[in-house]
């Protein structure tokens, strides 16, 4: 059975649940279920996410800053307010041009 969501009923200012620290990436994982997950990431600037897949979409939502992120050879400029969808089995790498905040979307089905 699932743990209850300790956020459940709040209203939450997303950019908020995380903070940047100098050479880290940080995360908050904000819902934890069997079909998908929430989970919020600060990365200071110069840190990234190296190559890798993943069995299933990733929804990536700015939401401070901006990212760099590249698919299957393609990269993108991602900025605040701008979301971008990683599809399954598709190579994948983030990096922050500058320090950014974003919510990952795991979508399990």
């Amino acid at each position: 059975m699932s743990q209850p969501n300790t956020l459940a009923g709040q209203i939450l200012v997303l950019k908020d649940l995380v903070t940047y620290q100098d050479g880290a990436v940080v995360s908050r994982t904000i819902v934890d279920r069997k079909i998908g997950t929430l989970t919020v990431f600060s990365f200071a600037a110069g840190e990234g996410l190296s190559e890798h897949t993943a069995p299933f979409d990733a929804v990536v939502q700015i939401l401070d800053g901006t990212a760099e992120i590249t698919i299957a050879g393609t990269v993108y400029q991602v900025v605040a307010g701008e979301l971008l969808i990683m599809p399954a089995h598709q190579p994948h790498a983030l990096r922050a041009v500058q320090p950014f905040k974003m919510l990952l979307t795991m979508i399990r089905a």
